[in-house]
């Protein structure tokens, strides 16, 4: 027979034992959550000059989200047009447009950013007219920026949006760098009215014909 000592000393080892397998097992469940994506944003127009806060929102598969501070390393697809600080504080260097990527450990995520050119007083498409063939490019049409006190216009042929009467028959071919223009391309016979829309300190519009014949 054991003795009532024995008995205490045994109990006490199996409750111990038992103790540390149950933590071993539960230190299995509550594992690290695994970052799966980063949600970047916010997706901006801003003015040449112009900042702009980013945040990193990370995704985990156990469903939760935490914004991310420390540790994400961001970076710009164009710093001629937009720089990134450390913190994630976007400026507007140049009218164009850059990519924003914050990257987390093995994760990463964008966003867009376009800079406009600031005190814009008038906007001028050139040519205002022009006439191409049924399914041929039509000659390079221009968006042109006059900028409060400077005599010197600014293509922001890239950065404009573009539009025309008759969307379902034309396509806008818009190029992503200036000095190059925007073409259109018509299916059928017809004049269609072309239209650029620039945003800066307001927004501005203008116009110009397209024939297809």
């Amino acid at each position: 027979m054991l003795s009532s000592k024995k008995k205490l000393q045994l109990v006490t080892a199996f409750a111990t034992l038992f103790l540390f397998a149950l933590g071993i097992g539960c230190s299995g469940f509550f594992v690290d959550p695994v970052l799966t994506s980063i949600a970047v944003g916010p997706t901006a127009t801003i003015n040449q000059g112009a900042t702009v806060q980013e945040s990193a929102v990370g995704s985990y598969n156990d469903g939760s989200t935490k914004t991310l501070s420390s540790g994400v390393q961001w970076s710009s697809s164009d710093s001629t047009a937009a720089t990134v600080t450390n913190a994630g504080l976007v400026t507007g260097t140049a009218p164009g447009s850059a990519t924003i990527t914050a990257a987390y450990q093995t994760t990463s995520g964008t966003s867009s950013i376009t800079v406009s050119l600031g005190n814009v007083t008038a906007l001028k498409i050139t040519p205002q007219s022009s006439t191409v063939g049924v399914n041929a490019v039509s000659q390079p049409y221009f968006a042109n920026a006059t900028v409060a006190g400077d005599s010197t216009q600014v293509d922001v042929s890239p950065t404009a949006t573009w539009t025309t009467s008759d969307p379902t028959n034309v396509t806008i071919n818009v190029p992503s760098t200036t000095g190059v223009g925007v073409t259109f391309t018509g299916t059928v016979a017809e004049t269609v009215t072309i239209q650029a829309t620039y945003t800066s300190t307001t927004t501005l519009t203008a116009t110009a014909t397209l024939t297809i014949n």
